[in-house]
């Protein structure tokens, strides 16, 4: 049958919309919190990327997807969120929802991860805690890297007293001094420092969270990867993650993973 010219033509002229159809973009470069263990922090053997559970769990969704990804560090977190803005980086993958940001980033619903937030205490303590309420006119500590969500943030503005400390070391170290009476802390951050620090015996993360903000997947409007395949594709997966397990595995292993790090005397090198 002869191929009239015409219908060449439209045919040649659809090729490129069905190829952006399945997405445009075959590589990913994603940036995000460099200092958030068990989830994201630097690689020692390689400061340039960020490795973590986020890092693993994101690593398999490119996979599911025929992506490639880049987990590159970009900087401090407020360095790393410009690079994104920007659209030098496409991707920051662990952001607080920011009702600011609506202008410059695509939030990809729902939350790759919860974190829980939890109140630790020393054993003996004598501190009465159901609800965030019952932490006013007791003295606190939180280290300053802690991301809680926008409006627990407003709530400890104006109820609680903290003192804002550079890592959970300080914070931990003046919790057992009686300094403070308690410390805000991530349940797995927490858990791996208390371990490393040799304080498990000494110190008890309460049941109940008093946070637990969403951190999610932020897309970049200036992106040249940020349409609706990609946006629609990780929404997906985002949605089927909470049911599969990937997630509490990544956490488990980058747990134990961080804290042989920390355990590692400085200067030698990490498997």
């Amino acid at each position: 049958m002869e191929l009239r010219p015409w219908a060449l033509l439209l045919g040649l002229s659809l090729l490129p919309s069905l190829t952006l159809a399945a997405g445009k973009c075959e590589r990913l470069v994603i940036t995000g919190s460099p200092d958030a263990p068990p989830l994201l922090w630097r690689d020692p053997q390689d400061p340039t990327h960020l490795i973590g559970a986020t890092a693993d769990v994101l690593q398999q969704v490119a996979k599911d997807l025929g992506l490639k990804i880049d987990l590159l560090y970009g900087g401090k977190r407020s360095q790393a969120l410009d690079e994104v803005r920007s659209g030098r980086m496409d991707i920051f993958a662990d952001t607080p929802l920011n009702l600011g940001e609506l202008e410059n980033l695509d939030y990809i619903h729902p939350a790759l991860v919860q974190t829980d937030y939890l109140v630790w205490t020393r054993k003996d303590s004598a501190l009465v805690y159901t609800t965030a309420a019952d932490l006013h006119g007791h003295k606190g500590a939180v280290s300053e890297r802690s991301r809680f969500s926008a409006g627990f943030e407003t709530f400890a503005g104006e109820q609680l007293t903290l003192q804002r400390l550079p890592t959970l070391t300080p914070a931990f170290q003046k919790l057992l001094l009686g300094e403070v009476e308690y410390v805000l802390a991530g349940r797995y951050s927490a858990m791996a420092m208390a371990q490393t620090l040799g304080m498990s015996n000494d110190l008890i993360a309460r049941d109940v969270p008093i946070d637990q903000p969403g951190l999610y997947l932020a897309i970049s409007h200036n992106s040249a990867c940020n349409d609706p395949w990609l946006r629609g594709q990780l929404t997906k997966k985002m949605t089927e993650l909470p049911g599969s397990g990937v997630t509490e595995a990544a956490l488990q292993r980058n747990l134990e993973r961080w804290k042989a790090q920390l355990q590692q005397p400085v200067g030698t090198p990490t498997k």
